[in-house]
């Protein structure tokens, strides 16, 4: 196992989440992709190793602000990537 396999960055899954819960029928797999990358780019990281741990020592304020962050962050990335689309 690497060691990079024991480390996660937590809003890689609130991202995820927040872009499948706002998922469009005609948004493509690798738009996603990009918006994911971009939204991802502009949030802090916030690594971990283990998911209960995290989940535990955040309070619930600081929680609901990671996914105030994280929306605002996913629709921006989505305007930028529908922007700088490649024909």
């Amino acid at each position: 196992m690497s060691l990079l396999d024991t480390i996660d960055n937590f809003y890689e899954g609130l991202v995820a989440e927040a872009i499948e819960e706002g998922r469009q029928s005609d948004e493509g797999e690798d738009f996603l992709a990009d918006v994911m990358c971009v939204a991802l780019n502009r949030l802090p990281t916030r690594y971990y190793r283990h998911s209960i741990d995290m989940r535990f020592y955040l309070a619930d304020p600081e929680m609901q602000e990671m996914r105030d962050r994280v929306r605002v962050a996913v629709s921006e990335a989505k305007d930028f990537v529908l922007k700088h689309q490649r024909e």
